[in-house]
């Protein structure tokens, strides 16, 4: 199959946490605007081969990488590895996060730390390792944030504040790596990934959301696909995709 002519076509993208859900249509979308792609996972191995076949019928270069974001050593052979292979890094989206509902009183020390190795030490230290190689191509940084680190969740005090930290990490990342880089985040709402456990609670936030629906995994991947192929004069924004819920 013949390589897709679009937006990203001759750069190489690098999504962590593209196994499943979110990563997985951000990769795939990459590879859809022409770019290779190079996945990150830490446990799901199966799904990050069944990724790696979708990606090859996208006729793209793809790579998936076993790696686990806060392990500074794990990181830095993993960001070697993907620009030995693919030639470079042009892109980076930090994806690979957790969730979790936890009640305030109830959140362990463990919860708290576990939250914020990997939702805030982790984009640090891919995007740190993958200077080098996005500077020399005047790249881009996509951080994922959250609604919920632009409003309060109750239930979810260690992923609000890890998730608002992603975006203080933003802004300073667009100030310190300007001019070569531009970095931004987008902000997803409620998201709609077909999981049946969601359902019931799906149905009301969408009647809460003034476009009364809740988001895809497309409309994410749309504003990604933005921020990675829009002039670098664009940097240090926090784009909440959310329907007008936060409004």
């Amino acid at each position: 199959m013949t390589k897709n002519a679009g937006a990203l076509s001759g750069k190489v993208v690098l999504v962590t946490g593209a196994a499943k859900r979110l990563g997985r249509a951000i990769a795939r979308a990459a590879a859809a605007h022409g770019a290779d792609v190079a996945i990150t996972y830490r446990n799901s191995a199966s799904d990050a081969r069944a990724v790696l076949g979708q990606l090859a019928q996208d006729g793209v270069e793809a790579l998936a990488v076993r790696c686990d974001i806060t392990d500074e050593m794990n990181v830095r052979e993993m960001v070697k590895e993907v620009a030995a292979t693919l030639g470079g890094i042009d892109v980076l989206v930090n994806n690979a996060a957790n969730y979790e509902t936890v009640e305030f009183e109830k959140i362990t020390l463990q919860q708290w730390d576990a939250i914020f190795a990997t939702n805030t030490r982790g984009p640090f230290l891919v995007s740190r390792e993958a200077l080098p190689f996005l500077r020399k191509r005047r790249g881009r940084i996509v951080n994922m944030g959250s609604l919920g680190g632009l409003r309060p969740w109750p239930t979810h005090a260690h992923y609000c504040s890890s998730k608002a930290a992603v975006h203080m990490l933003t802004k300073v990342m667009a100030k310190a790596l300007a001019p070569e880089i531009a970095v931004n985040a987008v902000a997803p709402g409620m998201i709609d990934l077909g999981e049946r456990a969601a359902a019931a609670f799906m149905k009301r936030m969408s009647k809460q959301t003034p476009m009364r629906r809740n988001g895809t995994a497309a409309d994410i991947a749309a504003a990604v696909m933005f921020f990675a192929s829009a002039p670098s004069f664009i940097t240090g924004q926090i784009l909440a995709v959310d329907g007008g819920l936060a409004l």
